[in-house]
């Protein structure tokens, strides 16, 4: 399994140029709120997705006052060799990435190669806003496990772009949209297929450690909301017609998909605390590494911002716990209370880093 044993950071966010090296079990980033213990965390799983854990233009990832930023992971592999990955951007938009300095030719080829997990307080999201971020959430899970589903989705969307701009037109060629409608189907058929299994391969291991989260009061469930559980995707944009004509979009498609997240047979976003939102949303991501451990046969990087904060101790605890004797991989963890966390870790493992922030420096301690 990729182990990150070091990173450099050049100018991304708050931090202007740091080298850290990295315990393979468990590390621990401490300090104040702003610091740049989140950015951290951000740039490792920029480093896997070549994007932000979170939905933010590029243009914020910038340090105040520059115009391009770099992030360099040495990674032991599988193999027990270790590999230089290298991701540069730039203001104009310009995305290179690396592998032992040979270039990708698509960027896209190195999503899955470092699969990472994070969990984070803003997947509160994923409840509270519209179905974008849910997709958002399964498509970047997906895109790590299945190459066919990232090709396929990446095709639709190139394809929905197209016919939005068609529709554009006063008077859209009825004959040429039926032909990109057929090649639309083709791709959105794998799509829909895929996050079907997926939903249903997540639902029994969510519904578990939330049992293990909240002592089982309640019981969860997801669901997958698509048109194309009851037509294909080519009759729904025929019968959508006139209707698209008028709203000069595609107003169905697996860009309309959702899932609905409930407890006891209610929405959550509905009837659900606070802390049941985020007792399931945790669940939900430590769902998500175990499907990707089982797809891989390994564990994926496990990064958890400001857990302990949002949950009740006994119960993160064992959460952890569960992760911990379950082959585990390496796992970075933030935390503003430096005694929390190490009260927690010191439990879990003898092989772990202490790191203090301040102002985008990070040190061992």
């Amino acid at each position: 399994m990729p182990v990150l044993e070091k990173i450099v950071i050049s100018d991304f966010r708050n931090i202007e140029l740091q080298e850290i090296e990295f315990s393979p079990n468990v590390n621990c980033i401490s300090g104040n709120n702003g610091e740049g213990k989140t950015n951290l965390l951000d740039s490792i799983y920029y480093l896997s997705m070549t994007k932000s854990a979170f939905a933010t233009s590029d243009k914020f990832n910038f340090r105040h006052g520059t115009d391009e930023f770099s992030i360099a992971g040495t990674y032991r592999m599988e193999n027990g060799l270790s590999s230089r990955f290298a991701l540069k951007m730039n203001s104009k938009g310009e995305k290179k990435v690396r592998r032992d300095d040979k270039p990708y030719a698509k960027v896209s080829e190195h999503i899955g190669v470092l699969p990472v997990v994070m969990v984070s307080p803003a997947d509160i999201s994923m409840v509270s806003e519209s179905g974008e971020e849910r997709r958002r959430f399964m498509n970047s899970v997906l895109s790590q496990m299945d190459r066919e589903y990232m090709s396929a989705l990446q095709q639709y969307n190139r394809l929905l772009l197209q016919r939005n701009r068609m529709l554009k037109d006063m008077n859209p060629d009825r004959s040429l949209l039926e032909v990109m409608d057929m090649r639309m189907a083709y791709y959105a058929e794998p799509v829909f297929q895929a996050r079907k299994k997926f939903v249903e391969d997540l639902k029994p291991i969510v519904a578990e450690y939330y049992k293990a989260l909240s002592g089982g009061s309640e019981t969860v469930d997801i669901e997958y909301d698509s048109e194309l559980s009851k037509a294909s995707l080519e009759s729904l944009l025929a019968a959508s017609f006139e209707k698209d004509r008028i709203m000069k979009h595609t107003t169905s498609g697996i860009h309309r998909d959702d899932f609905i997240f409930r407890m006891d047979g209610h929405p959550i976003r509905r009837f659900g605390s606070q802390g049941q939102q985020k007792s399931f949303l945790v669940s939900l991501k430590f769902a998500q590494y175990e499907l990707m451990k089982r797809n891989y046969g390994f564990a994926p990087v496990l990064l958890l911002d400001d857990v302990f904060d949002k949950l009740d101790m006994g119960r993160i605890s064992n959460l952890l716990q569960m992760v911990a004797s379950n082959d585990f991989g390496q796992i970075f963890i933030t935390d503003s209370n430096k005694v929390r966390m190490a009260g927690i870790v010191d439990g879990l493992t003898q092989d772990r880093a202490y790191f203090e922030t301040s102002s985008g420096t990070f040190s061992r301690i």
